[in-house]
């Protein structure tokens, strides 16, 4: 037994010593090292390492629920009667940030997507018109649900240099304490563009921007032929013109009607970028900006085929409207005028009142320019004119420019707005913003009677007449066409912030219209009798009011 023990003993040493031998000949396989997510902390909070890279990273969103009313209770006119709305909206946010030799190099991106049902402030026919937006198609839903999907920001910065989509550098206060968003004055969070910012010492920077004309672009004014309506189970998308045709008058008779007309195509081709300019200064106790834009305002020349003469007055027609236009001196060819826009606005921090309250005042004045003053920001935008709500009395005009129907030239809309703006926090917990805001937007007044006679030659000639009421001297002076027009847009909210990054508020909103002299016809309740009115109004009103649940994180 002791033999067969050590036998044994000494065999399992021997198998040990040579087995050792081979697992100490084969290849040892490491375990990959774990690169653990390390946070960043040179841009502020949130910030994380992209793993093996010396990029930083933060990702952030928001979630948004909106339920909103506004006073359109006319059921009986067509379009009108909605007075409920809806919005669900989700934001992703990506923050990309890497310190190198020239400064910080960083890329930003923001994509916006929400679902809008309702009264047309909520399903936004500004939206639908600029490609924000696409709409339903079934009989109930069409212009009441759409879906919204927007790059909100896509842009790099390096060095000074901001390339590719991001808020216009002409923008100021741009909303910052409203839930609604629509005082008066410029707002353009998405656009194109390429600018260049210097930064000088004790605060100030001065902004050169190259900008997307598309994004603000109104349509010059044509009268002779209107949208066309949306249609049940089609599109949202049938009212697009290749040309918007305004008439030129070719001939007059003896006592000044127009017996003869030609239509120029007014729809304006993308031919040269805004220039913006801004100088800034941030302060402790605030900021303060000042900003200039130019942009172009084109039209081309005359549509074949177009003219159009009154039976039985021996009218200029097709075959001789080069000849008629030379005798008048009018060019046939395309033409671009230059529209402008100032604005100064200036922010007070006032932690003496409360800690974050906050006052904006703003003002911009601009010609041919109504995107940057910013006076179709309630009403609408991409439109020649508008209603303040689905079923109102009257259209606001907001044409960028008008084509004189006597001298063929584009004549440039004239506007203003101002704002005031306030934020006060009643605690830590509950704050509320004041604001007001006003407007203006006047138009040449000869080019406005020109279209009065333009629109009577149509209307005799043509099997698709304007309403009569235009074409006659008492009616067209009752129509809202061209009016010289205000807009005050004032409101105040209250919010709730229970836990950080939780906002729960609510707001509401005054608007007013009116036009600056004179009287318009009332298209909500007047009939017309002889083609005149039966009833006037000076202004119109309306309410709105909006409540708001939303989380950033």
């Amino acid at each position: 037994m002791k033999l067969v023990k050590s036998l044994l003993l000494g065999s399992a040493a021997g198998l040990a010593v040579v087995g050792g031998a081979q697992a100490a000949d084969l290849p040892v396989k490491k375990a990959v090292p774990i690169e653990y997510v390390r946070v960043c902390t040179a841009y502020g909070a949130g910030f994380f390492y992209i793993p093996g890279t010396d990029t930083c990273l933060r990702v952030s969103g928001r979630a948004r629920a909106e339920y909103g009313y506004i006073g359109s209770d006319n059921r009986d006119i067509p379009g009108g009667g909605d007075l409920s709305g809806f919005t669900g909206l989700a934001r992703f946010n990506f923050d990309a940030r890497t310190q190198t030799g020239y400064g910080t190099l960083r890329a930003f991106l923001r994509l916006d997507a929400a679902s809008r049902t309702g009264n047309t402030k909520y399903s936004s026919g500004t939206n639908l018109r600029g490609a924000y937006a696409f709409s339903g198609t079934g009989q109930d839903q069409l212009g009441r649900i759409q879906n919204f999907i927007n790059v909100d920001k896509a842009f790099v910065q390096f060095a000074g240099l901001t390339a590719g989509r991001a808020s216009s550098f002409f923008d100021f206060y741009a909303h910052d304490f409203e839930i609604i968003g629509s005082s008066l004055g410029s707002d353009l969070p998405s656009t194109n563009l390429l600018a260049y910012t210097k930064k000088f010492g004790e605060g100030w920077s001065v902004t050169l921007s190259m900008e997307d004309p598309n994004y603000r672009k109104n349509p010059i004014y044509s009268d002779a032929a209107g949208s066309t309506g949306l249609v049940p189970g089609q599109a949202g998308l049938n009212n697009v013109f290749t040309t918007a045709p305004t008439p030129i008058i070719l001939g007059t008779n003896g006592v000044g009607n127009a017996t003869a007309v030609a239509f120029v195509d007014a729809v304006q081709r993308s031919r040269l970028p805004d220039f913006v300019g801004s100088l800034r200064y941030d302060a402790a106790w605030g900021s303060a900006q000042f900003s200039a834009a130019v942009k172009d305002i084109n039209t081309g020349g005359f549509i074949a085929g177009s003219s159009i003469g009154v039976p039985g007055t021996g009218a200029a027609l097709a075959g001789n409207t080069a000849t008629a236009l030379a005798a008048r001196g009018i060019n046939a060819g395309a033409q671009t005028e230059y529209g402008w826009a100032v604005q100064g606005g200036m922010k007070f921090n006032l932690p003496f009142i409360a800690p974050g309250d906050g006052l904006y005042l703003q003002g911009a004045y601009g010609e041919g320019a109504s995107f940057y003053t910013g006076i179709n920001r309630f009403t609408a935008g991409y439109l020649s004119n508008a209603s303040v709500y689905a079923g109102n009395p009257f259209n606001q005009y907001l044409s960028d420019a008008i084509v004189n129907p006597l001298t063929g030239r584009i004549e440039l809309s004239n506007s203003f707005t101002a704002v005031a703006s306030y934020l006060h926090y009643w605690s830590p917990e509950w704050r509320s913003a004041f604001y007001a805001s006003y407007g203006e937007i006047w138009f040449s007044q000869g080019a406005r009677q020109a279209v009065s006679q333009a629109n009577a030659a149509v209307g005799a000639a043509s099997t698709v007449a304007p309403p009569s009421y235009l074409t006659n001297a008492v009616g067209y002076n009752l129509s809202p066409a061209l009016r010289d027009t205000y807009q005050v847009v004032t409101g105040a909210s209250l919010i709730w912030s229970p836990v950080k990054d939780l906002d729960i508020g609510v707001e509401g909103q005054y608007i007013k219209t009116g036009v600056k002299n004179g009287r318009v016809s009332d298209s909500d309740k007047g009939a017309f009798v002889s083609n005149i009115p039966t009833r006037t109004v000076s202004s119109e009103d309306v309410f709105q009011a909006r409540f708001r649940v939303q989380r950033d994180f």
